[in-house]
């Protein structure tokens, strides 16, 4: 058998293999392990550190805020949390500005669906194939860039919308091709339907599916399916929000505005802190039909001060202005490095939120996951 790594002695594996050594410490762009060797953090702790790690500003907050409040009854209010829900409509088009404050993305995507489904009086949801929303009940259900087997059936209702991706068009394909296939996926789906559809929920940069970004029109035509047939559009903005692609929210790049927006790692800089954020009409029809969704740590004080520093930062330091020319520094030089080596099939993305794509040549666009891995295990 093989040797056991002590350090997992007594803790449940949940996901492939952990990096070696222990963390000892973090700041900025680095943690720091026991032995002491500083490393540059690509993971960005878990694509939430948008000011990176130990923020003086975030640090502060959390000194000055746990001497005061940290945790309440869920049926309590605070400034913080007040606060928090201001600043972030505030941020956003008239048309969003109910705010429910959670604490992973998750948990904000698990409020949106029921929202969904409790506003529309349907139970059936859409997802990119390609799309990640999340580890628990409809969530999970809604995530097929993971795998699925083992856990017996999902929430029934969910069904699989093929992710866009321009880079992978079948040969010939003009640049509008995504956008017509878009009718032909709908016209199966509506077959499929049983006529209560409630949601599409999707990523305007599908991440862990290979940082693809909707093509331009896609996301305003998906809207126009979805008022069509009644059902909102969720935007999964875990990732996305709070200034990493130029904008301080991607769906600002699509001229589109969602039914609810979901807000989460970004949004805490590392704490647990989520925001699932709809139009006041659709808080109002859900609040008269009994609306649930009570969690011990829906509205903590500590979080949400958190959440109101993070973007006061971002907002004072012109972060998403900074992601967007910075981006495009980066960009600029990951082509450079593209015309040196034939693996380099793509690169895409928006601002500082960009994605390379290893492939076996660029005429083939084979894949060829194990080489990409030996270049993540060497970075």
């Amino acid at each position: 058998m093989p040797t056991q790594d002590p350090r997992t002695r007594n803790l449940i594996r949940y996901g492939g293999s952990f990096m070696p050594g222990l963390v000892a410490r973090a700041a900025g762009a680095y943690v720091e392990m026991d032995d002491g060797r500083r490393v540059l953090d690509f993971t960005s702790g878990q694509m939430s550190g948008i000011l990176g790690h130990s923020h003086p500003a975030v640090v502060e907050c959390i000194s000055r805020q746990s001497e005061s409040l940290i945790h309440l009854f869920s049926g309590m209010l605070s400034k913080p949390v007040v606060e928090l829900a201001e600043k972030l409509a505030g941020l956003l088009p008239d048309s969003l500005s109910k705010v429910l404050l959670l604490t992973t993305g998750a948990e904000s995507n698990e409020a949106a669906l029921r929202l969904a489904k409790m506003y529309t009086g349907g139970f059936e949801i859409l997802a990119f194939d390609a799309g990640w929303h999340g580890m628990t009940g409809a969530a999970a259900a809604t995530t097929f860039s993971a795998s699925r087997k083992g856990y017996g059936p999902g929430m029934p209702g969910v069904m699989a919308l093929p992710t866009p991706n321009p880079y992978r068009r079948p040969e010939g394909a003009g640049d509008d091709y995504e956008l017509q296939m878009l009718d032909t996926w709908f016209s199966v789906l509506d077959r499929q339907s049983v006529g209560a559809f409630a949601a599409v929920i999707v990523e305007p940069i599908l991440s862990s599916g290979g940082m693809i970004e909707l093509p331009p029109g896609y996301l305003k035509k998906l809207k126009s399916k979805c008022e069509e047939r009644g059902m909102l559009l969720i935007a999964d903005e875990a990732q996305t929000g709070m200034g990493r692609t130029g904008k301080m929210f991607a769906f600002e790049h699509h001229n589109v505005v969602p039914d609810v927006l979901t807000l989460s790692k970004t949004l805490g800089a590392g704490l647990p802190l989520a925001a699932t954020i709809t139009r006041p009409a659709i808080e109002q029809r859900c609040h008269e039909r009994g609306f649930l969704f009570y969690t011990t740590h829906v509205s903590d004080p500590l979080p949400a001060a958190v959440g109101t520093t993070v973007i006061d930062v971002i907002l004072r330091d012109r972060l998403a202005d900074h992601a967007f020319q910075m981006g495009s520094y980066f960009l600029q030089g990951l082509r450079e490095v593209q015309k040196r080596h034939e693996c380099i099939g793509d690169i895409r993305g928006r601002g500082l939120m960009l994605g390379v794509e290893l492939v076996a040549d660029r005429e083939s666009k084979r894949p060829i996951p194990e080489f990409g891995a030996a270049v993540s295990r060497r970075s």
